[in-house]
Order: C-alpha cells, then structure tokens, then sequence
C-alpha cells in the first residue's frame, strides 16, 4: 500500500507546504502489454510539496519499491549516446582527479547496465554496482561488472564493511532523488566511504525543474529534487561535507554534488548558496505559482496537439521515457490524438506508454510512416534525437518539443 507522508523525507519536520497535485496516474515506467493494458492499470495519488525546514521539494506519496522496481524494468541507460558521452567523461575526470588504479575500488549506485563502470574496468580499475533492478543488473554482470543486485541503504552499506569493502568513490547518478529511506541510503554511502574518499551524487536541479516548468519530471520514482540548500543540509546530517558542485545540461539541468567526510567547501558551494537564498528557493514564495504555470503549458500544449489533429495531421511521439509518462497522463494526450511512440530500447518496443495506450514501436517507422508531427517527449535528449532522425525532418516531418514552452521545430538539426 502507498504511504502518504506527513513528514519531511529529509528532516522529519511537518512544515510542509502543498505546491502541486497530478491526481491519481499509473507508474511512468510500468510500461503495459496488450493483455495489461486491456485489464487496466493501477493509479496512484501524486502530488509535491515543499519543506520550510530543510528546503527540499518532494513528492508525498511512497510507493513501494518492490513496486517500482520488482518488475521487469525498462529502463537501460546504454541507449543513450549522449549519457555514455557524459558518462565517460566523469568517470575519467574522476580517475584523473582522485589518481584511481588497481589499489582503489569505485562503488556506483543504481549502476544499471553497467555504462559507467565499464569506463574504470577498461583501465583495470575495480569496481562493484549495485542496482536493484534484475534486468539490468544482469546485463552489467554478464559484462564482466560484478553487480549486486539489491537496494542500497545503511543495512548493506554495513555488511559490506563487514566483508572488508570501503570505496575510494562512490559515484550516484539519478538515484538519491529515487530512494524512499533518504537519510538511509546517505547514511549507507557516508558508512561505506573510506575516510579521504569522494562521494559523487548528480541529480536533476530543482531550480531548473521549476524556472523551466519541468514538471513532467516528477513521477514516482522521484522522491525528491535537491537544491544546494537542501543537499548541505542533508549530507551534514550524516556527517558529510558538501565540499563543492557543478552544474551540467543533462536532464535539463543537473548539479553534481561532492561530499567528502574532510575537506574544504569550494567557492562554488558558497556561490550557489548565495544565489538560492537571494532567488527564493529556501522560501514557499518560490515554489507558489508552479501549479499556475504547469496548468498554462499543458493548456497550450494541448491546443496545439487538438488544433493540428482537427486539421487532419497525423502526430506520433518519440521516447517513451518516464517523463513522456508523465507528459501524455497529465495532459490527456492518449491515443486518440498521438497514433504511436517511438523508442530506441527493444526493451519497450511492442508495449505501450502507461495509462495512455499509445504503442511503442522501433524508431525506423517514424519514417516509413511519415507522420507530419513528431512530439519529443524525451525532450532531454532532443538534440540527440534530432541528429538521429534527420531523415525525418529531411523529408517535411516537424518536431513538437513541449517543454518549457510548446513549440514547432521545422528545421532539421545540425550534424
């Protein structure tokens, strides 16, 4: 059963200030076949809320994980060239900076398929994932990347030091915003870490989810979405120092945090620091009028689809991210306005985005179907898909991105 909190995920304070509701909406990842899709799909509440105490933005609600993640889950980070480029170049910075060898050990949590690991193994760097989802895990593990497959918190972060494993790194892409136990799993790398050893976390920046009107980017899996404040905060708790963070592209906006148990804070923390408080996001004022500006979007975005589709054009999407779950769910744009979805990962082809009953096919059919529109919904990455599928806008097809603002794309991108 969900668990509806009544506390901070972060500081345990009550001071909690509604900011947004979606309602009730399926798992933006439990991607349905046919024989699900026709039984109909589970709905559970979502809504966001913002801490007065430790300024973190969270979602209320707590689905279990076994729910997330004990089935087959779809998401494989490898699809992504421009993530493995990302990817890459941390994980080299990281080797350079922290003078890794074959005496040093790398633990990344929610390593998936093992795309960033690979980069230390290739130079006989040891390296353990661990990532709960079995899928996969095992195709890390079948790499030659030892992967446990379990979750990740202070329970296992102990019984690891029991066995004589302490990290020089520990690297967490994306996953801190997802663990329900925060001060667990923070508590877990604070225990695991030797002590002039480098935590590595890189999350979504919650000041550009909102200034962007990113709010296709909260679903279940995201627990939380960190500011600079609220990090400090959180990392302090567990006896870790924010000692300094970088602000990268990816996902339409990330911060990577550096938490050490010694050491100096950057000038870059401080600056950050600054600027947060002088914006407002350690204050309700800040967060207020989201709901407004989410409402305005999905409105345009929603007329823009109605309006060409009462035209006769024909529309399909491309990406069936969790995001794009998200996107269609809360706007209403099902099947009778978008006739298909494509993606990348054979992992989600021949099923269907969740709640909407859209069909998820391979990217080739974009062109062979020609449809006059094409919505991005893993927009994140619509440099990337663009680039891909040139032939597509080649031939007359026209982009819809939809975040922060609906618009029609008619030139094809740039090699």
């Amino acid at each position: 059963m969900d668990e509806v909190r009544k506390t901070c995920r972060s500081c345990g304070s009550t001071a909690m200030q509604p900011v947004l509701s979606f309602g009730e909406v399926p798992l933006a990842d439990a991607l349905p076949d046919r024989a699900s899709v026709a039984a109909g799909e589970a709905r559970h509440a979502l809504s966001v809320v913002f801490c007065e105490s430790c300024y973190l933005f969270q979602i209320r609600e707590t689905v279990p994980p076994e729910t997330l993640y004990g089935r087959d889950y779809p998401y494989y980070s490898s699809v992504s060239d421009y993530l493995l480029q990302h990817s890459r170049a941390n994980a080299l910075s990281l080797i350079e900076s922290r003078g890794l060898g074959e005496q040093s050990l790398v633990v990344e949590l929610a390593s998936n398929d093992g795309y960033l690991l690979k980069n230390f193994t290739e130079r006989r760097i040891p390296v353990l994932g661990i990532d709960p989802a079995a899928g996969p895990a095992k195709v890390a593990d079948d790499a030659g990347i030892p992967t446990l497959c379990e979750y990740f918190g202070i329970d296992l972060a102990r019984r690891l030091r029991s066995e004589g494993v302490a990290a020089d790194v520990i690297i967490g892409n994306n996953v801190m915003g997802h663990v329900a136990d925060l001060n667990g799993f923070v508590a877990g790398m604070a225990h695991l870490l030797r002590d002039d050893g480098v935590v590595v976390i890189e999350s979504p920046y919650v000041r550009d989810l909102i200034d962007g009107c990113e709010f296709d980017t909260i679903y279940h899996e995201h627990h939380c979405y960190f500011s600079v404040s609220s990090v400090r905060s959180l990392f302090a708790r567990h006896g870790l120092t924010l000692s300094d963070v970088q602000h990268y592209p990816i996902h339409g906006g990330s911060l990577r945090y550096f938490g050490t148990k010694t050491g100096a804070v950057s000038d870059n923390v401080r600056r950050y620091l600054e600027e947060e408080e002088a914006a407002g996001l350690t204050r309700f004022d800040y967060y207020r009028d989201f709901a407004d500006r989410v409402e305005g979007v999905k409105a345009r975005l929603m007329t823009l689809l109605r309006d060409l589709k009462g035209t006769g054009k024909t529309i399909a999407a491309y990406g069936a991210a969790a995001k794009g779950a998200t996107l269609l769910n809360v706007t209403g744009a099902d099947d009778r306005l978008i006739d298909f979805v494509v993606d990348r990962s054979k992992h989600k082809q021949g099923l269907f985005m969740p709640g909407v009953r859209i069909p998820i096919r391979e990217p080739e059919e974009l062109v062979s179907q020609m449809p006059d529109y094409a919505l991005i919904l893993a927009w994140n990455f619509k440099d990337e898909i663009m680039r891909q599928q040139a032939e597509y806008a080649r031939r007359g097809g026209k982009w819809i991105v939809p975040i922060p603002e609906p618009a029609i794309i008619t030139t094809p991108a740039v090699s």
